[in-house]
């Protein structure tokens, strides 16, 4: 499968500040090309890659007050290399996290999916999470986490996200978050998944249903939210002015919602 992905940002910033972003493609992936452009009132400027454990490519530079433009393109040809599951998976991925609280919701886990486990538990996890919620944009904040949008009952594809990853770690199994590009998103934007570690590899898990999982490609990975932001800065103030993302596929699979999937 032939992808094609893409992000243009513009960025008003009010002093020094010290940035990183996680736009780029995971390492794993096949690249046929790649391109990274940022230039602050017209100069360019070369950031500093930083790769992490899972392959996640973070880009680090301190920008200065002005305009900044970041434009991201890439081609990416088949399927992914597989991440080695590492021995601290099983640790990190089954503790709660900031928006991720597996301790708050483990009754209301068993309750519901008492005597499930394995492939059957990843299938009912996701469509009851599904049934559940209501896609609202701009529903929750950035503040919310998985016990705050189950009250709520709605949210985006992070907080979908986050709710199935909790609830997965409530019944002991290992869950993460994947940043990703994805091919038939509709709106396109950066869309955000959990994956989930059953019977020795990672199964991509979208309760969104939002997109093809087989077409998606792996940005960054983490515990949750807070690990996969695709910019965050330190010292000065900026505001984001424009984003757009494009994510296309030469083919759009089908994907049944019933069969297990790994990020390609």
């Amino acid at each position: 499968m032939l992808r094609n992905v893409s992000a243009h940002l513009e960025l008003e910033i009010f002093g020094q500040t010290n940035m990183v972003l996680s736009l780029a493609v995971a390492q794993n992936n096949a690249l046929n090309s790649e391109q990274l452009e940022i230039s602050l009132d017209g100069r360019r400027i070369e950031p500093n890659e930083i790769t992490d454990r899972h392959g996640t490519r973070l880009h680090q530079l301190v920008g200065e007050r002005g305009r900044m433009t970041i434009d991201y393109r890439a081609e990416i040809s088949g399927a992914a290399t597989t991440l080695d599951p590492s021995d601290l998976d099983p640790i990190v991925y089954l503790r709660p996290s900031r928006y991720c609280e597996s301790d708050s919701l483990t009754p209301t886990a068993r309750s519901e999916f008492a005597g499930l486990a394995g492939h059957d538990l990843l299938a009912a996890v996701g469509s009851w999470v599904g049934s559940k919620l209501r896609y609202v944009p701009g529903s929750s904040l950035p503040t919310d986490g998985a016990e705050q949008t189950l009250l709520a009952r709605r949210g985006v594809c992070r907080d979908y996200a986050h709710l199935v990853i909790a609830l997965l770690r409530a019944l002991d199994i290992p869950a993460r978050m994947v940043a990703v590009y994805a091919p038939g998103l509709s709106p396109m934007d950066f869309h955000a998944v959990c994956e989930a570690y059953v019977e020795g590899t990672w199964h991509v898990v979208d309760a969104t249903a939002l997109a093809p999982r087989q077409s998606l490609v792996r940005i960054s990975t983490g515990r949750d939210a807070a690990d996969i932001a695709f910019l965050t800065n330190h010292w000065a103030d900026l505001i984001l002015r424009d984003l757009s993302v494009v994510a296309v596929a030469d083919t759009l699979p089908r994907d049944d919602v019933r069969e297990l999937v790994q990020l390609s």
